[in-house]
């Protein structure tokens, strides 16, 4: 119901007061706008309780200089961390456990409309993530699922894109316009829209 019409984006922490997912909820607080151009909501995730998060919130401010707004999931108890395959079903330790017992947790999901999972990527503990590249993705998988196309390895919003093999030359003469043929499987044309 949170979600509504739209895209949720959902990135998920092993730990609160974790350094990396200090600085990545700061990035994210900093991006939200973006995400919101995009008709994305923004939710992040960790196993600790939302009173945790709380305090937290002021660490992230401190660091990045951005407040996060947006809101973050309490997992103490590990369903949600379980149900999207974040960590084994079988694992029962909610106590005592440290950012290293919960390093699958540091998941992003894209969420489309339909409430599918549209792409999901798992980072180490040691490398932050790019959000930048969350946003590129996002903005390739609303184009795609508007018009019969595939963007390439490397693409960003504006680049050429691949005609899918689903359409024929005529329609995509149809639809595009115009299309280059570079290999007998592989037709580019401009973006559309």
């Amino acid at each position: 119901e949170w979600v509504g019409d739209g895209y949720a984006v959902l990135f998920s922490h092993p730990k609160d007061f974790t350094p990396v997912c200090t600085t990545e909820l700061g990035m994210m607080a900093g991006m939200a706008e973006e995400f919101g151009k995009r008709n994305a909501k923004i939710i992040g995730i960790s196993v600790d309780p939302v009173e945790d998060h709380q305090k937290w919130k002021s660490d992230i401010k401190s660091y990045t200089g951005n407040d996060v707004s947006y809101p973050m999931i309490g997992d103490p108890e590990m369903k949600v961390a379980k149900l999207y395959d974040m960590l084994p079903a079988s694992e029962d330790r909610v106590d005592g456990r440290t950012a290293a017992d919960n390093a699958t947790v540091r998941t992003v999901f894209i969420i489309g409309p339909d409430k599918k999972v549209k792409m999901s990527m798992t980072y180490p503990m040691t490398t932050g993530r790019n959000f930048d590249e969350i946003l590129r993705a996002l903005d390739s998988i609303q184009l795609t699922a508007k018009h019969k196309v595939a963007t390439p390895a490397g693409w960003t919003a504006g680049g050429d894109v691949i005609v899918t093999p689903a359409v024929s030359d005529d329609e995509a003469r149809e639809k595009f316009g115009a299309f280059e043929q570079k290999l007998p499987y592989l037709r580019t044309t401009r973006q559309p829209g």
